[in-house]
């Protein structure tokens, strides 16, 4: 494979990379064009002139398909670290004392965003107004691959990973327990809940890339069956309200139930029931901005006496059984 060598003398060469990378993302010119609000023409001219200036093709089009060479392929990583590190330089820079400005951009899953983050984010918005916060919510995967790129300066991930990354540094947060939701016009199921009763419950499961759905799926697995969906596919809220109509059973997070209404009844798993563990994400190569650092102090002194809230969180829910 051929060295990549990247300039760095001049601010063209970081606009060729920031066009580099959106033609790699998006396998067109026109996107990509569209994408950084530039002329098609242009951009294809400064791409032109980044492959002279490297000696080699970055790209090959051939039939109009457009696919990374061996250069390029090469050159696509360090492209996207050096946009990434230069842009949390300019947030750095622009920070003005006391943390009156700047941003974070944190990434959690649905039922953190849910549960957890309300609090500890209106708390920091009290003492930091000037700080734009930034959520975006996914699975674990995805915000992991987001943290990567340098999209993301934190995210709450629940552990272990999808895919181990040495690239980032994972603090524990929290560990909770799982509980069962129903409706409180329904009957009460067993309580407390074993994973065998599920055999024969109607379930209301989330789509494919929560956490909770990959979980819930392997425990009931674990133990023999498959589970019975009467309703998939909804987000965090959705599955809540599906719950609310009568239509299933769903496993959620004690915080989330904790927050759910009088018209859900909650119910505990019997022992040893199913938990899962929290954890606080940074890349390990560059430090995060100095708003993301106060967050994610904020977040770690939410930890009640330690990372297990099992019982604290059990606690706020009105659990049964």
């Amino acid at each position: 494979m051929q060295p990549i060598h990247v300039p760095y003398a001049g601010a063209m060469q970081f606009q060729q990379l920031l066009y580099f990378v959106a033609v790699a993302e998006t396998r067109h010119f026109t996107r990509a064009a569209e994408r950084v609000h530039v002329s098609q023409p242009s951009l294809s001219q400064q791409i032109k002139a980044l492959e002279q200036e490297l000696g080699a093709e970055l790209f090959s089009r051939a039939r109009g398909n457009i696919t990374l060479t061996d250069a390029g392929e090469a050159l696509l990583p360090l492209a996207r670290r050096i946009l990434a590190d230069t842009e949390t330089a300019r947030i750095e820079v622009q920070e003005l004392a006391q943390l009156k400005r700047g941003r974070v951009r944190l990434g959690a899953t649905p039922s953190l965003c849910t549960g957890l983050l309300p609090d500890v984010l209106r708390a920091f918005h009290d003492l930091h107004p000037g700080i734009e916060l930034l959520i975006e919510e996914g699975g674990s995967h995805d915000l992991v691959r987001e943290l990567a790129r340098g999209a993301l300066d934190l995210a709450l991930v629940v552990l272990p990973l999808p895919t181990p990354s040495p690239a980032l540094t994972t603090v524990e947060l929290l560990r909770e327990d799982l509980v069962v939701v129903s409706s409180a016009s329904a009957p009460a199921p067993r309580r407390p809940v074993r994973i065998t009763d599920l055999r024969d419950q109607p379930l209301v499961m989330f789509r494919h890339g929560y956490d909770l759905r990959e979980l819930t799926v392997a425990a009931c697995r674990a133990e023999g069956f498959e589970p019975t969906f009467t309703v998939e596919g909804g987000e965090l809220d959705a599955v809540l309200g599906f719950v609310r109509a009568g239509l299933g059973l769903a496993v959620v997070p004690a915080m989330v139930a904790g927050r759910a209404g009088r018209d859900l009844r909650v119910t505990a798993l019997a022992r040893p029931g199913l938990r899962r563990t929290i954890a606080l994400a940074h890349r390990s190569d560059v430090a995060p901005p100095r708003a993301a650092r106060e967050l994610q102090r904020m977040l770690l002194a939410s930890r009640r006496g330690g990372p297990d809230r099992t019982a604290a969180a059990a606690a706020g829910t009105g659990v049964t059984g």
